[in-house]
């Protein structure tokens, strides 16, 4: 399915080609809709205005900020669960970036203003959004400390360092997207990023296409110095408040 098409399916969404999301009366399960996204989907553009809050629950979306003369980069990648850019719903302002979808994933739409409306009225759901928007700003503060801190090749090694633990196989670490999207999303061109992933073959990596072994973690470790304040382990208590969350929403 062409993006062309998948943002047809998102439009007829909004309006209302679904209906709820589930059967139970609640205080938002009439004003939400579940759909399954394939990948190419663009959720929404640069500039638009939030109809709806958007719930990743399953999969991932990729942020993609562009300029004046169409340069685009990889902001952030958003992964399951978690609310996209709560920010710009909850104060009706434009969306700072594009929202594509790169692998199928599923997602919650809650019209924007019932959303607005039961956080006034609910606090528990009130503090779930509050929470969330804690930690990305909290992920935001660690993803600029790592490209002003770093250099492209400690970028690099701690980003494999990261996927491989999220991937759990600590000794190989699968690039999930083509080497320019990553390059992109590190703040360096493609050639760059090359060059960073061949400076760190003396560090114990081994590349074969989108497949990176990593023969020795304690010498890449070395080489990337990884900081617990920039690279943490996902909290796991992060997953259960979006669960909450959700459960809320779909009441």
């Amino acid at each position: 399915m062409s993006a062309a098409t998948s943002r047809l399916k998102v439009a007829k969404l909004r309006d209302g080609g679904h209906g709820p999301a589930d059967g139970r009366p609640g205080p938002l399960s009439r004003h939400t809709m579940e759909h399954a996204l394939p990948a190419g989907t663009v959720l929404f553009e640069q500039g638009e205005v939030p109809n709806f809050q958007v719930i990743l629950i399953s999969g991932s979306v990729q942020l993609f900020g562009r300029s004046a003369d169409g340069r685009e980069v990889l902001i952030e990648v958003v992964r399951a669960p978690d609310l996209l850019i709560p920010a710009a719903v909850l104060t009706g302002s434009p969306y700072p970036m594009q929202a594509r979808v790169p692998e199928p994933s599923r997602f919650l739409l809650v019209q924007a203003d019932p959303f607005r409306d039961a956080i006034d009225r609910d606090p528990h759901l009130a503090r779930s959004v509050l929470g969330t928007l804690a930690e990305q700003f909290r992920r935001m503060v660690r993803q600029t400390k790592n490209l002003k801190l770093r250099s492209a090749a400690e970028r690099v090694g701690c980003y494999l360092l990261v996927l491989s633990e999220r991937q759990g196989t600590p000794g190989r670490a699968l690039l999930p997207y083509e080497k320019h999207v990553i390059a992109s999303e590190l703040d360096m061109t493609r050639e760059s990023f090359s060059r960073a992933l061949n400076a760190l073959t003396k560090s114990g990596i081994a590349v074969d296409g989108q497949e990176v072994a990593i023969h020795d973690r304690a010498r890449l470790a070395q080489a990337a110095m990884p900081d617990p304040l920039i690279d943490p382990p996902v909290p796991d208590d992060a997953g259960r408040q979006m669960l909450d969350l959700i459960g809320r929403v779909k009441g």
